[in-house]
């Protein structure tokens, strides 16, 4: 992977075609070892968030082994880290051959379930096997998360006692999970979560070894501010102190944004200015997936042809849309950019490395991007300073 001092030594030797990715692992290092330090349990990196090697060997070198894996692409990818790297198979929904690969290839013994079909899957494809880790996950309401997982996943809290108690028989070590949707804005979410499943194991009459919290642990994007990590980790060890389970029961969570989406950078090559219309070479089906379909407002700088950043002189908005034939290629709402952009000129879109790149398909042949490091120095310690966000300020 090539490596630059900064974005403008990369624009000063001409112009840059295709998008960028702006590879950060000092990064996801920091984010990882902050998670390591304020939880009080076993941390398992989401890796759907961002399977990207480089991220990967970051956050292993700040200390996370434990990998949360839904396939068996990703099982591969863990594998090939070492030995000490342990995953756990927490998609609800496997098929059989991914179960059977998962435990007699790659050593897996932690599966979830959230229905008594994916239990006796679990059992036969594991040949019947009396180590298992077994996971229930229960459905939460998903409010106070701006992108909620709900009903797609998770027993009902009113069915969820009568799958403790059938899969406590086949279990080593039985578990609760949930998931209280992605980017959730309240803490207190977490506290509901853990007495509705603490309520369900009490009805159960069974014993629990696990609780794992799941992810939803926001980052920072344009005008969202979500509490710092410490408040959803005080209120995630309260709660815990208080659940039903055995007095040494483990605390397992699933960080996969709040590590990874500092972690890059997308630089976008401005290829049309129509007016207030503004054609950039990556977008819906590429790294900008999130902004076009989900409506995410990330932080921007924008740098002339030759490097030099722009200023936010003017408050009109401009039609963003990416490079494909699909007219839905379109941010859903407009952009405040400089009023002298033009084509050449280079939007970077910051704090993208949770589910960007990893979302990009190859539609219409585009979603490639060539991936450079940034090296880290004690000025770009407060680069963040310096981004020209999309409402005008700086």
């Amino acid at each position: 992977m090539q490596q630059f001092s900064s974005i403008t030594s990369l624009l000063a030797q001409g112009p840059v075609y295709d998008p960028v990715v702006f590879a950060r692992p000092d990064k996801a290092f920091e984010a990882a070892q902050h998670f390591l330090n304020c939880f009080q349990g076993r941390v398992f990196y989401a890796v759907k968030a961002n399977p990207n090697r480089w991220l990967l060997d970051a956050i292993f070198e700040a200390g996370i082994r434990n990998f949360d894996v839904a396939s068996e692409s990703e099982m591969e990818l863990i594998s090939s880290i070492g030995s000490e790297a342990q995953m756990a198979f927490l998609h609800p929904v496997k098929s059989p051959r991914a179960i059977a690969r998962a435990y007699f290839e790659f050593g897996c013994r932690i599966f979830a379930l959230d229905c008594r079909e994916e239990l006796r899957k679990i059992i036969t494809y594991t040949e019947g096997a009396d180590d298992l880790q077994l996971i229930v996950r229960c459905q939460t309401d998903g409010n106070d998360s701006l992108l909620p997982l709900v009903r797609k996943f998770g027993v009902l809290p009113s069915v969820m006692p009568s799958l403790l108690r059938e899969a406590r028989g086949y279990a080593s070590k039985l578990g609760v999970s949930f998931h209280v949707g992605s980017q959730c804005m309240n803490p207190e979410r977490y506290r509901f979560a853990m007495q509705d499943a603490s309520d369900a194991i009490v009805e159960a009459g069974v014993t629990v070894d696990i609780v794992d919290v799941g992810g939803g642990f926001p980052q920072s994007y344009q005008n969202l501010d979500p509490p710092p990590l410490i408040a959803y980790v005080k209120v995630i060890h309260n709660a815990f102190a208080k659940m039903k389970v055995l007095r040494n029961a483990e605390l397992w969570a699933e960080p996969g944004r709040f590590i990874a989406a500092e972690s890059s950078s997308l630089l976008t090559r401005v290829n049309l200015v129509r007016g207030t219309d503004v054609f950039l070479n990556d977008g819906g089906y590429g790294a900008l997936y999130d902004a076009v379909h989900v409506g995410w407002a990330f932080p921007i700088s924008v740098y002339g042809s030759s490097g030099q950043l722009k200023r936010f002189d003017s408050t009109n908005l401009h039609n963003i849309y990416g490079p494909t034939c699909d007219a839905s290629d379109c941010f859903p709402s407009g952009l405040k950019l400089p009023s002298n952009i033009q084509e050449g000129d280079y939007i970077e879109f910051h704090s993208i490395g949770a589910y960007g790149e990893t979302m990009a398909s190859r539609f219409n042949g585009f979603g490639k991007f060539k991936t450079i490091q940034l090296e880290w120095t004690k000025q770009r310690s407060s680069e963040q300073v310096h981004f020209y966000r999309s409402n005008g300020r700086s």
